[in-house]
This record gives C-alpha cells, structure tokens and sequence, in this order.
C-alpha cells in the first residue's frame, strides 16, 4: 500500500505541466487549422470573382470594364471581410480570349499581420458572331 502511495505522490503535478506543455501546441494547431481554411475560402471566393468577370467579359461587345466591375460586385456582394485589399484586372489577349485575375489578402487570426496574398485567375474565348461555313 505504501508503494502505491508513494508513487501518486511522485506524479504529483504533472497533468498541470502536460497541459503547461501541450496547449501551446494545441493552440498553435488550432490556429493553422482555421488559417488554413480561412486562406482557402479566400481562395475559392476569388476563382468565383474571377469566374464572374470573365462571364461578363466575353459577352459580345462587352464594354472594356465590364469583367472588371462584375468581380468587384461579386466581391463586395459575398466576401465581407475574407478577402481585402481586392486587386481585379482584366485583359483581351490576341488570341480573342480575355482574362480576368483577382488577388487579394485572406484574412488573418493574428492580430496586426496581414493575411496571406491570394490571387485566382479566369480565361475564356470572347463570343463572336459567325456565318455558317466560317471559322
């Protein structure tokens, strides 16, 4: 019986240092795991921003900014605070494509640092009217 006593006494105290040990980490896991899909969702909303541009930028005879200013809507309209500082620009190439590339900054669960630059791309042809038989 007095071995048995003994050996508590000894152990005495230690879930207050594994917990001392191991909730840093525990924290720390925590935080990465919820940055992690913060930055994903930041991620996703700007490829939907993208997307939307694009859509109203290959419309036959959209005007030159019109991808431009649907990403920025679709932005304001569902983002909130999970992508800022929102970057969206858009280009024709010669090819008759255009594309649109959104970036930004996911937010952040660290006070005071800037979240990570996030930045998703769109490409397609721009509609065109054509005569049977032509290219």
């Amino acid at each position: 019986m007095r071995t048995a006593w003994r050996s508590r006494e000894r152990e005495r105290g230690s879930a207050t240092l594994e917990i001392a040990v191991l909730g840093p980490a525990l924290l720390l896991l925590i935080f990465t795991v919820v940055q992690v899909g913060l930055v994903y969702f930041a991620r996703s909303l700007a490829l939907g921003a993208a997307q939307e541009g694009v859509t109203a930028a290959r419309t036959y005879e959209a005007a030159p900014d019109a991808g431009v200013q649907r990403a920025l809507a679709f932005v304001s309209r569902s983002a909130g605070d999970s992508l800022r500082d929102v970057e969206v620009t858009a280009e024709r190439t010669a090819t008759d494509t255009v594309q649109v590339r959104v970036s930004g900054r996911a937010l952040s669960v660290l006070p005071g640092f800037p979240g990570l630059r996030v930045s998703q791309s769109a490409e397609a042809p721009i509609e065109r009217f054509t005569t049977a038989g032509a290219p």
